[in-house]
């Protein structure tokens, strides 16, 4: 756990003194607060409910954008190699890595807590949702992150490594959406698969043991893929 809580410190600390954690902070509060006031003023609407349907897409752009770099530019730098060289295992390595940039998505979402304090205090606040919709952003943030890292361990370049996690992130958002000409018994796998069909379902305030076995199970193997990949470039 050690080693673990130092990569972690090592990989938030560098998140934040470069400018690019504040910028993609930014462009996070920009885009979901356009998305929650023009909502909120334009159609008198005291609900969360459009911020969370549009979370998944904005997070396919967002996370990959965060995590690109994790293992991609201390492959670039050479870096990589000095890590290894240390008293490390894989999976202490992409366990911090991960829960480093877990804890950034966290720290992102923070600020939009007062998206539901300004509902509270104009209007009638849901509880259930707004909790429920919070605690599915950390799980699919989690899922996220995790193919940001197995995306950001396949190549150097950290561009072609957005791209990756992006693709995926992108995929599994609207798998669902996107296939509805396929047969009916298709379609129920691919809802299955779809991370957005188990966000909103977590987002409606019902907490399901399906939803909670999806996102840590593909969170798992991810992380898995991720750590066998790192462990052939060995």
């Amino acid at each position: 756990m050690k080693n673990i809580r130092h990569i972690l410190g090592k990989e938030l600390k560098s998140y934040f003194i470069a400018p690019i954690a504040y910028i993609v902070i930014a462009i996070f509060l920009l885009v979901t607060g356009w998305f929650f006031f023009s909502t909120f003023f334009l159609y008198n609407q005291a609900s969360l409910r459009n911020f969370f349907s549009l979370l998944p897409i904005i997070f396919s752009f967002i996370i990959p954008a965060v995590t690109m770099r994790l293992f991609s530019e201390e492959m670039h730098v050479g870096s990589y190699e000095v890590l290894m060289t240390l008293p490390l295992t894989f999976w202490e390595v992409i366990t911090g890595k991960f829960l480093a940039a877990l804890t950034f998505v966290m720290i992102m979402l923070l600020p939009t807590l007062s998206y539901a304090v300004t509902i509270a205090l104009l209007g009638r606040l849901d509880l259930g949702p707004i909790v429920g919709g919070y605690i599915g952003a950390i799980f699919l943030g989690a899922l996220f992150s995790a193919i940001g890292l197995l995306a950001s361990a396949l190549t150097r370049n950290q561009i072609i490594a957005f791209i990756i996690g992006m693709s995926i992130c992108f995929a599994l958002t609207l798998i669902d959406k996107m296939l509805f000409f396929l047969p009916e018994s298709l379609l129920g796998v691919l809802e299955y698969i779809g991370a957005d069909f188990h966000f909103q379902n977590i987002a409606k305030g019902i907490l399901d043991s399906r939803d909670i076995l999806y996102f840590a199970s593909a969170s798992f193997m991810a992380l898995y893929a991720g750590n066998l990949v790192m462990q052939g470039k060995k």
